[in-house]
């Protein structure tokens, strides 16, 4: 039961945060002002990964981990393939549109791409807060 706790708690954590990240820090980060845009927006880079990559890295090997033992248990897969889909779904958005996003913000503030990011972030948010529902699935099914 260990394992389920770990990853329902890891994707409680990244669903809380995104939450967070979505409503107040994304579209506060255009208020900053150009003159101290590139400063802020590469110290955000920097900050947020020491952040969100442990908890990231966790959900992703406990939701390997939780696939991999219904493989060798049961047949049908259901929840931790959900989940895993649906994390393999946020992982591809993070690193395919958000990532170059805030690449592109830390060369200067642009309000295009500042509301780019925070358009395409609600892509993120809405799978994170359907994996916490797989999550809390997997729990309670165990």
């Amino acid at each position: 039961m260990t394992l389920p706790l770990i990853h329902f708690f890891a994707a409680a954590f990244m669903t809380g945060l995104i939450w967070f990240v979505q409503i107040v820090h994304y579209p506060l980060m255009g208020s900053v002002g150009e003159g101290h845009f590139v400063a802020y927006a590469r110290r955000h880079q920097a900050l947020t990964t020491l952040v969100v990559a442990p908890m990231m890295l966790v959900e992703a090997l406990t939701a390997s981990l939780l696939l991999w033992q219904s493989w060798q248990h049961r047949p049908g897969l259901g929840l931790e393939l959900t989940g895993m889909i649906l994390l393999i779904a946020i992982w591809l958005s993070t690193f395919l549109v958000q990532v170059p996003l805030h690449a592109r913000l830390a060369k200067g503030l642009s309000p295009r791409t500042h509301s780019l990011l925070v358009g395409s972030n609600w892509v993120r948010t809405a799978l994170w807060s359907a994996r916490v529902v797989v999550a809390a699935g997997i729990v309670t099914a165990r």
